[in-house]
């Protein structure tokens, strides 16, 4: 991030979490924040003492108009864009045979189309400027997959493999790129936005179900703190670090691990038929 006094930061997805608890981190370091939602009435309150400082819009990144008008309100107000937070997204739980493709399509639209959007608009205003941030929520659950939540590892999946090339077309402009893993977080993921299946089907009880069931039963019991994550959030990005993931929490640290351990046995056991696939070299 380019060291100004007050730096723009443009976040989505603000009502409730990470999203929520960064807006207030970033307005009390003085710096600059346009609080988005798509029910602003419930993030009005952050911007209260900081008026010179808080821009609130109302946005849907699934409306392409609205993401297009969000950037503009906000270069007309504040001038520049010096890190993008895209926050915006939600969980679902199903079997991957019970998924309901309404609700399936529609998570992808939130959490990578929205995302895409929200990239592709603030991206000339920050090749303009020769520097910038883009943070892009991903989860443990973007390196690594588990029962009952199938869909959303698809959709945080596909956000680490854009922002993993999006880190290398923009390196070279100035704009830097931190992909944000977190584990179990004290946030409403596992509540209130999460969606869930309306499909049971008994062979999945003991497997869906049970993970369902677990999951919803320590929602609001997490061990990772919001607030502390997001300070971590705000050292990298000013910190001036190359960094291109950030893992939140000691779940999502010791999954993370166990998940490089588990590939590399499994790429070591298999070692020979992976590389007698390639032509033998007096053939090629």
């Amino acid at each position: 991030m380019e060291n100004t006094s007050t730096p723009v930061w443009f976040i989505t997805g603000c009502s409730t979490g990470f999203g929520r608890e960064l807006v207030k981190l970033i307005l009390n370091k003085g710096w600059k924040a346009v609080i988005t939602a798509r029910k602003p009435d419930q993030v009005k309150d952050l911007a209260q003492g900081h008026e010179d400082n808080a821009l609130v819009l109302s946005l849907d990144v699934t409306d392409k108009a609205q993401v297009d008008a969000a950037v503009k309100q906000t270069l007309d107000k504040f001038g520049r864009i010096d890190v993008l937070v895209n926050n915006a997204g939600y969980g679902y739980f199903s079997s991957i045979e019970e998924g309901e493709d309404e609700k399936i399509r529609a998570q992808f639209e939130t959490n990578v189309f929205g995302l895409i959007s929200m990239t592709q608009a603030v991206l000339p205003v920050m090749r303009e400027q020769r520097s910038g941030h883009i943070v892009n929520f991903s989860s443990i659950g973007g390196l690594r997959a588990f029962t009952s939540t199938g869909y959303y590892h698809a959709t945080k999946f596909a956000v680490e493999g854009l922002s993993e090339s999006l880190s290398q077309e923009v390196g070279p402009l100035g704009i830097k790129v931190l992909i944000v893993e977190p584990g179990p977080f004290r946030t409403d993921w596992a509540g209130r936005s999460t969606a869930r299946t309306e499909v049971q089907i008994d062979d999945y009880q003991d497997t869906v179900g049970k993970r369902m069931q677990a999951s919803q039963a320590n929602s609001g019991k997490q061990v990772g703190d919001p607030v502390r994550g997001c300070e971590a959030i705000i050292e990298v990005v000013t910190s001036g670090s190359d960094q291109l993931r950030l893992l939140l929490g000691k779940m999502a640290f010791d999954m993370a691990i166990e998940k490089l351990d588990t590939q590399r046995k499994n790429f070591e056991e298999l070692k020979d038929l992976t590389l007698g696939a390639d032509f033998p070299e007096n053939e090629r």
